[in-house]
């Protein structure tokens, strides 16, 4: 039964991590757990269990009295974010076996950005860019980082939700990304690598500059 319940808790926080990270719960939005309880088909003592898995990932906060909230990213926690993604992506792309499994996700995640490109749905980009990254990381064949990425990333798109042009954040990269493919596909691990540094340098700037407007 406790194999069940938590089996449960999981299920129900994926779900919900998703609708966070997917923009339909934006940061700052104050959670009902009545309701929330009954739209996800969960007791309020999973749902719980559900707000607890979530806050550990700081994608939600408990304020005292107030309730469960969708965090709201700092630029500090933003700065943090891409010292890790270089820390993990960089060396993961410059050590990388140009024949792993993880490059056809990697293609396939170009794709994918290149088609939401073409119906101008840049919500659908921005994922595409995020399985791009996350492929990246599976170059590695640690399961570790993979979780560890997929974390720090959950946060990350919290910030992108704040944004108002997810075009201007995302469109630059579809080709970078085509780019990078390419240079670790004809075995350039080492420019492919000084490609994506530079790149997540940009991207931290435009996330920043883009962030501190909204204050």
């Amino acid at each position: 039964m406790t194999t069940d319940l938590t089996g449960l808790a999981e299920e129900t926080a994926s779900r919900l991590r998703n609708d966070i990270t997917g923009g339909a719960l934006p940061p700052g939005q104050r959670l009902s757990e009545t309701r929330l309880a009954a739209e996800l088909g969960v007791s309020r003592n999973t749902l719980r269990e559900v707000f607890r898995l979530l806050t550990r990932e700081g994608l939600l906060r408990h304020e005292p009295n107030r309730g469960v909230f969708v965090a709201v990213p700092s630029m500090a926690s933003i700065v943090d974010i891409y010292r890790v993604r270089r820390l993990i992506e960089v060396p993961a792309l410059a050590h990388a076996w140009p024949r792993h499994e993880a490059v056809a996700q990697m293609r396939l995640a170009v794709e994918k950005a290149r088609a939401a490109r073409e119906i101008q749905d840049w919500r659908m980009v921005g994922s595409a860019n995020m399985e791009f990254h996350a492929a990246i990381v599976a170059l590695t064949d640690s399961a570790r980082l993979q979780g560890f990425f997929a974390q720090i990333i959950a946060e990350l798109r919290l910030a992108f939700g704040l944004l108002d042009s997810p075009e201007r954040l995302h469109e630059p990269y579809i080709d970078r990304n085509a780019r990078i493919l390419d240079l670790l596909v004809e075995g350039q691990q080492d420019q492919a690598a000084a490609m994506l540094a530079g790149y997540l340098d940009e991207s931290e700037r435009v996330v920043l500059a883009a962030f501190a407007r909204l204050g």
